[in-house]
């Protein structure tokens, strides 16, 4: 016969039962933590490329989309197409401007180690530069007649400057390599990119509750394609601003020169690349007077840098997000894991303003007293 039992024998009770089914709660989440954390190291070495073929993915979908319905509604046929046009236009040029970037680097690298660089003598136009043409003119000289004595004057610098270029050498084979396949990956998502896109709205959906899903879906499909505009899109105006100064100023090879801008826009690489150079053979040449000179410097200068005011206009246009803060996003994220940093860390930092300002917006407090003026007679 079981007797009834005491409070506190009840107390107990209940108590291990709580404490039995916590632990169980305790269990399930740590193995639900291994296995995310499993699943996270398997699948890091691939991240960087599964995210850049998303990203171009999603930039390209809307031209894979028009190719689709002028081939008949064939989206394997046209993600086939525009994967080869996009490596056409823009990985083989990107790669042989890569790699002879890099044989020019090995190539100054080995002429500095075996004393066989040659300079120049300097023009005596050099002398009569604003503030600072004495200066370089003597530095110029003592290069041009003894270079090794001025190499080994500014040592260590070199050495780190020599060591720093080798290891950018040696990672833009890879790097390359990355860029071709997430074009491969990217026509594949491409080619299913309508059950992508019911995978996707799903996943925001159940994160963010039915209600705001779709709309957090468009808002991070906009972010992507609103910021390869101002990365694509500045690439394309800041060559055509530089490719007109080297028209005005006379420049030979000035259209193979833009296109060499538009490359480096694209690949996030300054401009400059290009218009030091060019400012550099337009001092050096002896075909400018000094009033020219100084005209198409600044001429050069201001369209090498136009980049830095297109990107704010551009970088937030048709995101339901103020300028300001898929700029900050952009810039954040590049400076802390470059250039894919600058998609993901825009996306991210619009979805959590809209999430703060629905927060904001989704007031009790305000709620209750506008029901109560509602109802009010």
């Amino acid at each position: 016969m079981n007797l009834p039992c005491t409070p506190d024998q009840e107390l107990e009770k209940l108590e291990k039962r709580l404490s039995a089914r916590l632990l169980d709660v305790f269990i399930r989440a740590g193995l639900v933590l291994a296995m995310a954390m499993l699943c996270y190291k398997i699948f890091s070495p691939f991240m960087a490329l599964m995210l850049w073929a998303l990203i171009l993915s999603i930039t390209m979908y809307p031209i894979h989309q028009h190719l689709a319905n002028l081939l008949g509604g064939k989206q394997g046929l046209a993600s086939t197409l525009l994967v080869l046009i996009s490596i056409v236009l823009i990985v083989v040029p990107t790669t042989v401007l890569v790699s002879s970037l890099g044989d020019s680097v090995l190539t100054l690298i080995n002429n500095l180690k075996n004393n066989t660089l040659q300079i120049p003598a300097p023009s005596p136009n050099v002398a009569d530069w604003p503030l600072i043409g004495k200066k370089v003119q003597a530095f110029w000289s003592q290069a041009y007649s003894d270079l090794p004595a001025v190499i080994q004057s500014l040592q260590p610098k070199i050495g780190e400057l020599a060591k720093h270029a080798l290891e950018i050498v040696a990672s833009l084979g890879s790097k390359m390599l990355l860029f071709f396949f997430s074009f491969i990956i990217a026509g594949v998502i491409m080619a299913f990119g309508d059950s992508g896109a019911s995978a996707a709205l799903t996943i925001f959906k159940r994160i963010v509750g039915v209600d705001r899903g779709q709309g957090f879906a468009k808002l991070s499909t906009a972010t992507v394609r609103t910021v390869a505009a101002g990365v694509i899109g500045v690439a394309c105006i800041q060559a055509l601003l530089i490719g007109l100064a080297l028209i005005i100023a006379g420049i030979p090879l000035a259209g193979i020169l833009s296109m060499a801008v538009l490359v480096l826009g694209i690949a996030q690489l300054p401009a400059m690349l290009v218009t030091l150079p060019v400012i550099g053979y337009i001092w050096l040449s002896g075909s400018y007077s000094t009033g020219a000179a100084i005209g198409y410097t600044a001429l050069l200068v201001i369209s090498g840098t136009a980049d830095n005011v297109l990107k704010p206009l551009m970088l937030g246009r048709g995101v339901d997000a103020p300028m300001p803060v898929i700029l900050l996003g952009a810039l954040g994220g590049m400076a802390t894991t470059g250039i894919l940093g600058m998609f993901v860390g825009a996306t991210l930092l619009a979805l959590g303003y809209q999430i703060f300002m629905f927060w904001v917006a989704d007031n009790p407090e305000v709620r209750d007293k506008e029901s109560d003026l509602e109802a009010a007679p």
